[in-house]
């Protein structure tokens, strides 16, 4: 069976279009559904609160050419931008953009990086995490109080502090590796070593986890994990933390 993957993507993200369909590839290798992949995108160069609300505002335009190609499930390929529009927005945003699919007479499951990681983390057991973020301190303080209203709490969050949203898509994800031994791990569950979808982050997964002997994930791998769950095949991957460690 082929499935139709579409991606809602910010204009100058480049990561979201080659993690996701890394991790299906992966999958592909073991089970025996396929794959394409389908893409619109949003106006966004800085990773300012500004630029993030212009761009979200677009989101409904993307979900209607999306429809049109009658993909199977859509993901909105952008955390920030929904966690910056206020708590519990994800869901909010996952109601409207379903709408529009509706409207268009092709109703699709709809994905937010957002509501995706909210979604992992609660899968993993978490109670408390540490994060690493590419944004600049205070919009990584809004992604914090986003999840600490989730239910989950951040112990200690990394903000890399880097505004530009191709340079945040220019890091060596294997960086990640010392990166995330500034953190004290003691009692955290979870690490994100990467809560954005913009953050490479899918080489370093598997190699902190076997490192650090706690599960591991990211936007990306959450978001690939959930938009699984709303195919209603089996959650499942060879990278990627074995993909939210197998549980589904």
């Amino acid at each position: 069976m082929k499935f139709r993957i579409g991606q809602i993507v910010p204009s100058s993200n480049v990561t979201m279009e080659t993690e996701i369909p890394a991790i299906f590839r992966s999958r592909e290798t073991i089970l025996p559904e396929r794959f394409t992949f389908h893409s619109s995108r949003m106006r966004m160069k800085k990773v300012t609160k500004e630029e993030l609300e212009a761009m979200d505002a677009m989101s409904l335009k993307c979900a209607q050419e999306l429809s049109d190609a009658h993909v199977d499930v859509m993901g909105y390929a952008c955390l920030v931008a929904i966690m910056s529009m206020g708590r519990g927005y994800h869901c909010v945003s996952e109601v409207n953009l379903h709408q529009e699919t509706v409207a268009n007479d092709f109703p699709t499951p709809i994905v937010t990086s957002a509501g995706a990681l909210i979604n992992g983390l609660k899968v993993l057991g978490a109670k408390q995490i540490s994060i690493i973020t590419p944004y600049m301190r205070p919009l990584t303080d809004m992604v914090v109080d986003y999840i600490e209203h989730q239910g989950i709490k951040v112990k200690e969050s990394i903000a890399l502090e880097i505004p530009d949203n191709l340079e945040v898509a220019a890091q060596n994800p294997l960086n990640l590796l010392e990166i995330y031994k500034q953190l004290d791990l003691t009692d955290v569950d979870v690490l994100v070593v990467s809560a954005c979808v913009q953050m490479p982050s899918l080489e370093a997964i598997d190699l902190i986890q076997a490192e650090c002997g706690i599960p591991v994930t990211s936007a990306a791998v959450c978001t690939t994990f959930e938009m699984m769950k709303k195919l209603g095949i089996e959650a499942k991957s060879a990278i990627g933390g074995e993909l939210l460690s197998g549980k589904y």
